[in-house]
């Protein structure tokens, strides 16, 4: 289970993409030095968006892979082609025109 905190705002996420992707739409919102987005994995701080840091900061050891990792896992179980190695056909047609093949 994730949770996405900030000032005013607190909502819980089964799934890391759709915790990440609120937590995304919030950074506008982020207008103070002393105000920011967290992810929380459990009890555990997996993800931070400050101000102060020009991108967002993954939080612990390994916390970047096995979300990563989580992130695929939910791509392919959503049926996302691009995740799947599945390629359009407008891609294919793209790079048999400019040589690419």
């Amino acid at each position: 289970m994730f949770k996405v905190v900030t000032r005013n705002f607190s909502q819980e996420f089964g799934r890391w993409t759709d915790a990440l992707n609120t937590a995304k739409s919030l950074q506008p919102q982020c207008k103070s030095l002393l105000q920011d987005i967290r992810i929380f994995e459990g009890e555990d701080l997996v993800w931070v968006y400050s101000r102060s840091h020009t991108y967002p900061q993954f939080v612990g050891p390994g916390a970047y892979k096995r979300l990563a990792i989580r992130f695929l896992q939910e791509a392919i179980e959503n049926g996302e082609a691009w995740a799947m190695g599945e390629v359009s056909e407008t891609s294919s047609e793209n790079s048999s025109e400019t040589g690419d093949d």
